[in-house]
């Protein structure tokens, strides 16, 4: 039993106790400048989280949603291209890409890291795209569209493979752009350089999100994007402020993207404190799988491969009762997630696309298995021996069929 231990599956009082009074010192600074749109607040946390992930530049926008697809488009992807991602990712990944005038494509995840494969991505491009011998350009045979980038999601706060997905994107002349949206700081060493690249340092561009509960979150909508390239960061400065180079000079058609001060201030503070968070985080990982290890035989552990450095953004297990499991946990007073239960290629809004169960086995057997237990950096020993302790009762005794 976990004696009677509440265990909230995420946490976000605490930190924002902690550091109120430092919080709202931001609050009244706005308030006295009377700036609350852009200006140093904003250029501050840029600068900081460009050198954080080791970056030239930061480009501060309104969410995770308008990083993405503002990075996109700056970076190059065209109405009627096509891009290729994955089906198991939060639909913003998807929305971004179409509303960047593109056409989503999918390819299947590994099983273990539950990020793109880059075999069935390699697949992908061998055996249902050709190379036009007129322009050099990869055509989708299905659409007979150009396709354009690829955008790996870094799911969970675990990079994607990295080195296979840029060697096929420069054998094919795609375009990179990271979804990082979940992984900040996560690390990935690249065989290729002989170095650690961390995210969002990789691509042409990346997307983050602020949301409040990523491990650096705002206290509201806030997102990012990080890029190398001054030509792709000017225009992303542009996209986000209705396509000005200036004040009433409008070079193109943009959007109302702007991030706000008070959040730029609020995630400056924070991003002081995210190396520690993170590992913070990647501690209570290693006692969840401590404590889960005699388990491991009837209970999916994360995997980590050695050329990763995850930030556990989320600790996923995998049940094949999930939902048995899940209902165990919450009668315990232990909250839980699913990341995400449905993929994409079977969601309503993507019936268009044509696709059926079974186009993509592995996402579609892990999204029914898959199970967030709770991780923030706060979370005690206590509170993880509590969620270990009912898990193992459930798997071992009350709840076999979870085996």
């Amino acid at each position: 039993m976990n004696n009677g231990i509440h265990v909230p599956f995420l946490d976000l009082v605490t930190p924002h106790r902690q550091y109120e009074e430092d919080f709202v010192a931001i609050f009244r600074t706005a308030l006295n400048r009377a700036g609350f749109i852009g200006g140093p607040m904003v250029s501050d946390f840029e600068r900081a989280f460009a050198q954080f992930c080791g970056t030239q530049h930061c480009i501060g926008v309104a969410n995770g949603t308008d990083a993405l697809r503002f990075a996109l488009i700056a970076a190059g992807v065209r109405t009627g291209d096509v891009v290729v991602t994955v089906p198991n990712t939060f639909i913003a990944t998807t929305e971004a890409i179409s509303q960047a005038g593109a056409l989503p494509k999918f390819v299947d995840v590994d099983e273990r890291t539950y990020n793109m494969d880059p075999q069935k991505l390699r697949q992908y491009f061998e055996q249902e795209c050709r190379v036009d011998p007129s322009d050099g350009r990869l055509y989708d045979r299905g659409t007979r569209r150009p396709v354009s980038a690829i955008v790996p999601v870094h799911l969970y706060g675990q990079m994607a493979d990295m080195d296979p997905i840029l060697e096929q994107a420069e054998k094919y002349r795609l375009l990179v752009i990271e979804d990082a949206c979940q992984a900040h700081g996560a690390e990935y060493y690249s065989k290729k350089e002989g170095k650690w690249r961390t995210a969002g340092s990789i691509g042409v561009a990346a997307a983050f999100s602020f949301y409040p509960g990523k491990n650096l979150g705002a206290c509201g909508e806030a997102g990012a994007v990080t890029t190398n390239n001054s030509a792709c960061a000017e225009t992303v400065s542009m996209l986000r402020d209705h396509g000005q180079s200036k004040k009433y000079y409008h070079r193109l058609e943009g959007y109302n993207g702007r991030l706000d001060a008070i959040q730029a201030g609020i995630l400056n503070a924070k991003l002081a404190h995210l190396r520690i968070w993170n590992e913070q985080r990647r501690l209570n990982a290693k006692r969840y799988l401590d404590l889960l290890a005699p388990l491991a035989d009837g209970l999916g552990l994360p995997f980590e491969p050695s050329w990763s450095r995850a930030v556990y953004h989320l600790f996923v297990v995998r049940s094949r009762n999930r939902d048995l499991l899940r209902e165990q946990l919450e009668a315990a007073q232990i909250g839980t997630g699913i990341h995400y239960p449905i993929p994409l290629h079977l969601q309503e809004a993507y019936l268009h696309l044509g696709h059926k169960h079974g186009d993509f086995p592995v996402a579609e057997k892990v999204s029914a298995e898959i199970l967030s237990l709770p991780m923030y950096p706060q979370l005690t020993e206590e509170q993880q021996q509590a969620v270990a302790s009912r898990i193992m009762e459930c798997v071992n005794s009350s709840v076999p069929a979870i085996r």
